[in-house]
């Protein structure tokens, strides 16, 4: 009998091991038995955990989703205020974080979003973090914009993210994480309206009045 409190040690353990397999072989090499030799435990351990090779690599994916969610929860939280511009930076700080741009990472996102057009269970999840990411954009830029324009820029900078990060994971070196970051609040910048600016018609508007 495992000792009390070995479940979630164990759970966890594996699906680092699938990460690591992923990353060294690819997705299609997964197998509960390569799992349970990376992991040292065998594959009956596997098993009894997550069933077959479908449950545990959902159970990777979720993992990895978690790791994205939790990023950016973290920089929103600590972020130095709650303005749209600096919540709209928490958000792609988020998805640019270690955890989400390490070879593993790169190389298991990668995967899983090639596997999601064939498997529906890995569709319906990355469908729901497309449209987290997307909601998410379009709220802090709708404190700004209108709600066009807040729609139009969120898709843009949902686009650049993913686009920045895919090209960043197929050109095979060290992501280059300023590099994303700069050109992701350049765009923030682009469609917000200046911090002069609008202290410019707050003046006007107090003035009039």
């Amino acid at each position: 009998m495992p000792k009390v409190g070995m479940q979630p040690v164990r759970h966890q353990q594996l699906i680092d091991a699938t990460f690591r397999v992923i990353e060294d072989s690819g997705l299609s090499d997964v197998t509960l038995s390569s799992v349970a030799t990376e992991a040292g435990m065998s594959a009956g351990i596997v098993s009894h955990y997550f069933g077959n090779k479908d449950g545990l690599l959902e159970a990777a994916m979720r993992q990895i989703l978690r790791d994205l969610r939790e990023a950016v929860l973290f920089h929103c939280i600590h972020a130095r205020d709650q303005s749209p511009r600096t919540q709209l930076r928490a958000i792609v700080h988020g998805n640019f974080a270690p955890s989400q741009t390490s070879p593993a990472a790169m190389r298991s996102w990668l995967a899983f979003w090639s596997a999601s057009l064939n498997n529906p269970q890995f569709k319906r999840l990355q469908r729901a973090n497309d449209r987290r990411l997307h909601s998410n954009l379009a709220y802090q830029f709708g404190r700004e914009l209108e709600r066009k324009n807040a729609l139009d820029a969120a898709t843009g900078l949902a686009a650049l993210i993913d686009g920045l990060w895919l090209r960043g994971t197929l050109a095979g070196e060290a992501f280059d994480s300023e590099q994303a970051l700069r050109l992701s609040f350049d765009f923030i910048d682009q469609h917000l309206p200046s911090s002069n600016c609008a202290l410019s018609a707050s003046s006007t508007k107090r003035k009039k009045s």
